[in-house]
């Protein structure tokens, strides 16, 4: 009997629902303090995860959830590369 594979899980900043960590974007803040999208999904360092859609990134962006996080002021141009990210999936 094969066993079936775990799909890992994870949680959005946005909107707080779980979802299968391949359908989310990955922003990883590293030992060097610096922060940026993790396309593969394994950099090291501090993961959040977000929706593909941007709805979620700009209620992650009102609530200041990525900053809580990472307990630190996210650059402008993170969200920038998110949305850029977003906009090429959708």
């Amino acid at each position: 009997m094969m066993r079936k594979k775990k799909i890992p899980i994870r949680k959005c900043v946005g909107c707080g629902q779980s979802k299968a960590k391949k359908e989310l974007i990955r922003v990883v803040k590293n030992q060097q303090e610096q922060i940026f999208l993790d396309i593969t999904g394994k950099a090291n360092g501090r993961g959040v995860y977000i929706c593909n859609n941007v709805d979620c990134l700009n209620k992650a962006k009102k609530s200041k959830a990525i900053n809580r996080s990472f307990k630190c002021d996210v650059p402008n141009e993170v969200f920038d590369k998110l949305e850029m990210e977003i906009e090429d999936n959708g």
